[in-house]
């Protein structure tokens, strides 16, 4: 009978599948795009050409097709000329991601950063869109993600493995970050399981908390992240006011269209900072 794999060896599958199929042997940096993000990714690489390969996501083992609108199902590997006599970088960047909401488990949630990690990735950076709870930030605002609140009642690791978090967002790579962009506010993310918006009291009780942003994912692949001994960058697109705090009603349309309106702006942001990571 033959064993099925674990989490960790299945994304070595990945990873060396991955390898075949872009002709990489090893990446540098991880991008994760989520809603909203997905037209930053065209200004990231210049819409593509001789230094990017697409696949699709179920080209590797353990990926399944996405099933969010905003999410293309893709991932793209982008060479990055090097500058000043170093040597070109390698970029992973995943065009969707698999939500908790989904149902099909917390490993299936974490699959693309562990492969990620597997193909030599020593970083990442982990977007998302989500509800602010400052009214100062208006749609389109990036916020840096300095601390989480996981409140999905999960964990991506397996057996009693003890990770410490106390620094899981790297306030190296935040203050590289305000280096290309002064005026980048910082907050705390709060996930909740979804896929239904939060209510306006559970908005309230994430500022209790101590929240500033909330959201449908980011802190399960975080901790996968620090788990393969990554640095992680969080960075959180506010696409609307959390529930309760407009009066309006909440859509995933709206979303988009944050991330539409933002798309040179944080291709641009990302532009600037991979590099440097």
């Amino acid at each position: 009978m033959t064993e099925s794999p674990t989490p960790y060896s299945l994304a070595e599958e990945a990873a060396a599948r991955l390898a075949e199929l872009t002709g990489v042997a090893r990446h540098d940096v991880a991008l994760v795009l989520g809603s909203g993000w997905l037209p930053a990714a065209d200004a990231l690489d210049g819409a593509g050409g001789a230094n990017t390969t697409e696949i699709d996501v179920t080209s590797l083992p353990g990926f399944a097709a996405s099933a969010v609108q905003g999410h293309s199902g893709k991932i793209r590997s982008i060479r990055i000329p090097g500058t000043d006599g170093a040597p070109d970088r390698h970029l992973l960047v995943f065009l969707s991601r698999t939500h908790y909401y989904e149902g099909r488990g917390v490993a299936a949630v974490v699959h693309g950063v562990r492969t990620a990690a597997a193909a030599g990735c020593r970083a990442i950076v982990l977007t998302n869109g989500c509800g602010g709870l400052k009214e100062t930030w208006t749609p389109g605002t990036p916020v840096l993600i300095s601390d989480h609140i996981n409140l999905t009642g999960q964990s991506p690791i397996v057996g009693a493995n003890f990770v410490d978090l106390t620094d899981l967002y790297s306030a190296r790579l935040r203050e590289l970050c305000r280096e290309v962009e002064p005026s980048l506010d910082e907050g705390v993310y709060v996930q909740f399981t979804g896929p239904h918006y939060e209510t306006p009291a559970e908005v309230r009780m994430a500022g209790i908390l101590g929240g500033h942003l909330v959201g449908m994912s980011t802190t399960l692949e975080a901790i996968a992240a620090r788990e393969a001994g990554m640095e992680i960058l969080g960075i959180s697109l506010v696409t609307n006011l959390a529930a309760g705090l407009s009066g309006e009603p909440l859509n995933h349309a709206e979303v988009l269209e944050a991330g539409r309106q933002a798309a040179t702006r944080m291709g641009a942001l990302l532009g600037d900072i991979v590099p440097r990571i």
